[in-house]
């Protein structure tokens, strides 16, 4: 009792599994996160997994990844791949990895069981003639013409089913319930169908295989699951998966509990419609840098602790809602400032030059490398503290520079405290200069800025700077949505400008930095190099900024 009360409960399925420890109906908690292998995990299954794998070791469970791999059509083992990956990438390990397809003979026998008690029987109507004698949600469905079948004909025919013998769709196994219930799911739902397609497990062993409705109760009975958390649109399902448990006489009998599915502003939530992204094209895959897939994620160079952090700030509700997308930013946003690296680059670069310094002048500066504890690579595990070490580098500074255009105005608005003629700024991390001229093109637009070093010791304006001599040349990927919210189909509402690159100069310790890693632009916003194109830079998440040019 005391373990559980320093662990108080902080949404209502913990007030649940707390009731069920205490009253000693459960001893121990079991639960699982069972993704179907049919595509990538996406920031809403971040959640459910997030929560699933941390309430059970909240109070001392377990938590299994499960593949709930019962459609061949859809399913192979390079999503089971990455999203294991996906999943240890969050910072969980799974008490266990399991697949429906190893318990395909025992589901058979509970369709057998179920048979053999005349709750099953094998139909030979179309999908459409099903789908008819369903009824409405306002009128009772009408039994099948095979529903009063013998015990032992539906054994024959389950096991020419199973045999080979039965073409795609020509028959199906029903359980039979209530054709009257006004809970449309227990109108005699279908339990097994013909799929002559090899498994990406079992190759061409079985040519029938389960529904979801059947197989997910019993794969949470079987690994005894205690609490089986899902999204709120399978609670009409609750009392299908209750007698699937109880007339399947399995030993243990796990408990549903719903939750709202996570929605995002400006953000696709389905993995039917990012498959439709990928494959028509408007992505260059499940792990472009603009989809909400985890592999998306990372490329894009989101943390996973940030990730983590949205979830669990976000927490769980009964109803269904939607986050605006601004909260994942700050999260991303709050992370990033602590641990990502600083680098100066300019992606609008002007030359500028400091005409009182020698032409072979050189020195190297130290700047602080590290965010705002000044640690290069904090981690959940051992956080940053303002007591970390300093971490810094050298970059070096001639008479040649480049700066961002907008960091000098000829004619300056109110508030402007950047380079302006007769102007002071200082350069970052070094000494003060004074816009002594500048030069133009034909246009009038600036082309060169003419300083002098001065022994000046204070200037309102600070600017960012990168040695000409030494500049990389990279790519700077600007993301927005691809789908942002709005009417019409996926098709209509996709966004053909939401990827658009531009050119920088960057100091030359960038031309370094590994894929993935997020660091900061100064004053841009957060980046990381891009896995399938390294040239390249991906925008993270912007600054947050109380100056607007």
């Amino acid at each position: 009792m005391d373990d559980l009360e320093r662990k108080a409960p902080s949404n209502f399925i913990e007030d649940i599994i707390v009731n069920d420890l205490e009253s000693g109906k459960v001893k121990n908690v079991v639960m699982r996160f069972p993704p179907e292998p049919n595509g990538r995990l996406h920031i809403g299954h971040a959640k459910a997994a997030c929560f699933n794998f941390s309430t059970a070791a909240k109070y001392g469970g377990k938590c299994n990844l499960r593949f709930d791999d019962t459609n061949p059509v859809k399913e192979d083992a390079d999503f089971c791949d990455q999203i294991l990956y996906d999943i240890n990438w969050l910072g969980f390990t799974p008490a266990g990895v399991f697949y429906a397809s190893d318990y395909f003979e025992y589901m058979r026998d509970c369709a057998v069981t179920l048979i053999k008690k005349g709750l099953a029987y094998v139909d030979e109507s179309t999908p459409d003639e099903i789908r008819a004698m369903r009824g409405t949600l306002t009128e009772a469905g009408k039994n099948s013409p095979f529903r009063n079948r013998s015990v032992k004909e539906n054994l024959l025919l389950f096991d020419k089913m199973q045999s080979g013998g039965v073409p795609d769709g020509g028959m199906v196994l029903r359980a039979k319930i209530d054709m009257a219930s006004p809970n449309m799911n227990m109108r005699d739902p279908v339990v097994y169908r013909v799929l002559h397609t090899p498994h990406h497990r079992t190759g061409d062993k079985w040519c029938v295989y389960p529904m979801y409705d059947f197989a997910h109760p019993l794969e949470d009975a079987l690994e005894g699951i205690t609490h089986s958390c899902c999204s709120l649109e399978f609670e009409d399902h609750r009392p299908l998966y209750d007698w699937f448990v109880d007339n399947c006489d399995t030993e243990h009998k796990p408990r549903q509990i719903e939750f709202a599915r996570l929605n995002i502003t400006d953000t696709v939530m389905s993995k039917r419609y990012l498959k439709q992204l990928v494959d028509i094209g408007a992505v260059d895959g499940w792990d472009d840098p603009r989809m909400p897939t985890l592999s998306g994620l990372r490329r894009r160079g989101v943390p996973a602790h940030a990730i983590v952090a949205f979830c669990n700030e976000v927490g769980l509700a009964k109803a269904v809602g939607t986050v605006d997308a601004a909260q994942l930013y700050d999260c991303i946003r709050d992370e990033l400032n602590a641990s990502a690296k600083r680098y100066m680059v300019t992606p609008d670069p002007v030359e500028l030059d400091i005409v009182n310094l020698p032409a072979d002048y050189s020195e190297e500066i130290e700047v602080t490398e590290g965010g705002e504890y000044n640690v290069p690579h904090p981690t959940p595990i051992d956080p940053p503290t303002k007591t970390s070490p300093v971490v810094t580098r050298k970059v070096r500074l001639s008479p040649r520079l480049y700066v961002n255009r907008d960091d000098f105005m000829v004619e300056p608005p109110k508030g402007y405290h950047r380079l302006v003629p007769n102007g002071l700024a200082r350069l970052k991390n070094s000494f003060i200069v004074r816009c002594v001229g500048y030069e133009t093109d034909d246009s009038g637009k600036v082309t060169k800025i003419l300083c002098e070093k001065t022994d000046e010791v204070k200037a309102k304006g600070v600017i960012q700077w990168v040695d000409r001599d030494t500049a990389a040349d990279i790519k700077i990927r600007y993301l927005t949505p691809v789908v942002p919210d709005g009417d019409g189909s996926i098709e209509e509402r996709i966004d053909k400008n939401s990827l658009s690159v531009g050119t920088a100069k960057a100091e030359a310790a960038v031309k370094d930095l590994p894929v993935g890693e997020g660091v900061q632009f100064f004053r841009i916003g957060y980046f990381a190099r891009d896995a399938k194109f390294p040239d390249e830079f991906n925008r993270v998440v912007e600054l947050k900024s109380s100056y607007k040019a």
